[in-house]
């Protein structure tokens, strides 16, 4: 009785009644078993991956936005795009934004003709009734002439200030300003804004404009000043109706300000 006490304590004592770690079968070292998960529990996504998303109990992976394609974006003459074109460049490093000087009067047929897929445009611009349009800001008119102009001496002008001068208006005039008492010229209207800028230079006149071209043709024998009743040029943004990517929708969350991480609410 004695012998069969002794031989049961023993087998106990092999066979898992010690208080040795990690030993599996037989002695021998092993893994501990994992902690049971509570029902419904799910596993911790690794560091660095999406977690994932359940529907109706069962799970789905998260996936995320495909990747931006290039955009060619136009922009009028005096339009500054570049912290608009800044953002995005930080933000779609690998999808090409184009940039695109497209002149005030082909704007419109610059979307139809696919040319660019969203432009900085002078408004009003014909055919909106197919275009989003979404303004963004009005120029101030300048008034343009010689340095040594008599008009130079006042902080800003009036239209009636310009009575008796020769007005020279470019065949890309966007401000379609009407000077009352002005002069017209005696020979062909200038090609562009440019070339009427260099003819106001030489002493001929005077030509109105938004700021931002009279800065983009700015020379040193040239002046500007505001006038206060001219009238003045809307900026806006403009895409084709039926050819909204996401691309587009993506610039235009960056013009209107959102951050990458914003809705688009």
């Amino acid at each position: 009785m004695g012998e069969l006490y002794e031989r049961a304590t023993l087998c106990v004592m092999v066979s898992g009644g010690g208080s040795r770690r990690g030993t599996g079968s037989g002695g021998r070292p092993g893994r501990r078993p994992a902690p049971a998960r509570k029902p419904g529990s799910a596993r911790k996504p690794a560091p660095g991956k999406p977690a994932p998303r359940r529907t109706s109990g069962v799970e789905v992976a998260a996936s995320a936005p495909p990747p931006l394609g290039p955009i060619r974006l136009g922009a009028v003459p005096g339009a500054t795009p570049g912290k608009w074109i800044d953002i995005w460049n930080a933000r779609a490093p690998h999808a090409p934004l184009v940039l695109v000087e497209v002149a005030a009067a082909t704007q419109h047929r610059a979307l139809v003709d696919g040319v660019v897929d969203v432009a900085i445009v002078r408004l009003p611009i014909a055919g909106a009734d197919d275009l989003h349009v979404i303004p963004l800001y009005e120029e101030l008119p300048v008034a343009v002439f010689a340095a040594d102009s008599h008009l130079a001496a006042a902080e800003e002008l009036d239209l009636a200030d310009l009575e008796g001068e020769v007005v020279v208006v470019p065949s890309d005039d966007v401000l379609r300003a009407q000077v009352p008492g002005a002069i017209a010229p005696r020979f062909a209207a200038p090609a562009d804004t440019a070339e009427a800028v260099a003819i106001v230079a030489s002493g001929v006149g005077v030509t109105l404009m938004p700021l931002s071209l009279a800065r983009a043709n700015h020379r040193k024998d040239v002046d500007h000043r505001p006038v206060r009743d001219a009238p003045r040029s809307p900026v806006g943004l403009a895409w084709l109706r039926d050819r909204t990517t996401p691309e587009i929708e993506a610039f235009v969350g960056i013009v209107r300000g959102r951050t990458a991480h914003s809705s688009r609410s």
